[in-house]
């Protein structure tokens, strides 16, 4: 998997995959207490998180902070090329805060670049 220059594991997960609707829905009731509907297509913004959980998908302290380094530019859009060879434009999804959480798989007081991190990506598919 590679995400702009950087490579990630192949075992994360697009654990959101499924959750998309591409159909926005509303629904109000008139004053004579009929059903209004309007639906409409969403055209683009779909949400891409990417984790191994706690048994997979583990990066190097070097690759989080490379990670950081490419979170920290604004309105980047990134290639992602997922393991099945499926290509998408992507962003940082910082909607509901930050958009990488990466916890040590063991605590250490001096972590080396090569200690491993569990990896929470959220991003966001853009045209």
């Amino acid at each position: 998997m590679q995400l702009d220059d950087i490579t990630l594991p192949d075992d994360l997960l697009w654990i959101n995959e499924f959750d998309w609707n591409p159909v926005e829905q509303n629904l109000e009731r008139s004053l004579t207490g009929a059903l209004l509907v309007q639906e409409g297509e969403l055209k683009q913004g779909r949400s891409m998180e990417l984790s191994g959980g706690d048994s997979a998908g583990w990066v190097t302290r070097d690759t989080v902070v490379s990670l950081q380094t490419l979170a920290e530019t604004p309105n980047k859009i990134m290639p992602l090329v997922l393991p099945d060879m499926r290509l998408f434009s992507v962003i940082f999804d910082r909607s509901s805060g930050s958009p990488m959480v990466a916890n040590p798989v063991l605590e250490e007081a001096y972590p080396a670049v090569d200690s491993y991190y569990y990896l929470l990506l959220r991003l966001i598919i853009v045209p």
